[in-house]
């Protein structure tokens, strides 16, 4: 962490890691409509509450701010798992023949 904030690179490692986890997020919501459909919204949800209540806690910028991050990229996924089964139904994506 001092050598972050020592050469000034904290906001830049902040922005490289909110580019790798929305990144994550995409095959994530991408997997979990093709498995479970928009049923596991509230999944999400939880994550996003949990993202928030660890903000919260902890006193480490850095940290805090990636659970920041972590939440609201949770919360965003809410919509785009609806959003998925649009892109699904209009044949963008495969459809889960089980379901």
């Amino acid at each position: 962490m001092e050598f972050l904030n020592e050469y000034r690179l904290c906001g830049l490692f902040i922005g490289i890691c909110t580019f790798l986890i929305i990144g994550l997020f995409h095959p994530v919501v991408v997997k979990a409509e093709y498995h479970w459909g928009t049923k596991c919204w509230w999944v999400f949800l939880v994550l996003g509450i949990m993202g928030v209540g660890v903000s919260l806690y902890i006193e480490n910028m850095l940290i805090s701010s990636l659970c920041g991050v972590f939440a609201f990229s949770s919360f965003w996924s809410i919509r785009e798992i609806f959003e998925q089964k649009e892109r699904v139904e209009k044949g963008w994506f495969p459809k889960n023949p089980k379901r």
